[in-house]
């Protein structure tokens, strides 16, 4: 149930928001994605055996990024030097079922589906789940990310094994 303190944004604002974040990523314009930020934010992906309100500072996160580190995170896959993204993989990410689950003040809890096509190497991998975007609304309507958590739907990484590009 959606629950509304004040107008804001539209279910559509927030979904052209999230299909211009995966595009970024999808073309690898990475400076521009962190760029959706605020500082403060996170990034998270919890471990498939975790619930949807686990804490990353009481179990295992693949991410538990804060601001700082998530800037490191998008210099590092930059370069050369990491091994897992370099050439980088081509990805495709399909967004779906975009809702707002809660608005409150500056702040809308958005849901929303995800796929994720990785291809590296002549393998083709795939990841699903759902996404917790934490937007804040800043002047104008203005829409930045202060949070985002990853749920893979997946019970495993298998055969993928690893997380190495941005859900």
């Amino acid at each position: 149930m959606v629950t509304s303190e004040r107008a804001g944004p539209t279910r559509s604002d927030c979904e052209d928001f999230l299909f211009t974040e995966a595009a970024l990523l999808d073309e690898w314009r990475l400076d521009e994605w962190l760029a959706l930020f605020d500082e403060g934010a996170t990034y998270e992906v919890p471990s498939t055996s975790l619930g949807d309100e686990a804490d990353s500072s009481e179990g295992l996160f693949f991410i538990a990024d804060d601001y700082v580190r998530l800037k490191h995170r998008v210099t590092r896959l930059k370069k050369p030097g990491a091994h897992s993204e370099w050439p980088r993989s081509k990805t495709v990410r399909v967004i779906s079922n975009v809702r707002i689950i809660e608005a409150r003040n500056d702040e809308l809890i958005v849901g929303s589906v995800f796929v994720t096509y990785r291809s590296k190497g002549e393998i083709t991998d795939t990841y699903f789940g759902r996404h917790r975007h934490r937007l804040r609304v800043g002047e104008g309507g203005r829409l930045s990310i202060a949070g985002k958590r990853s749920l893979l739907d997946l019970t495993c990484l298998r055969p993928q094994g690893r997380v190495s590009i941005i859900l």
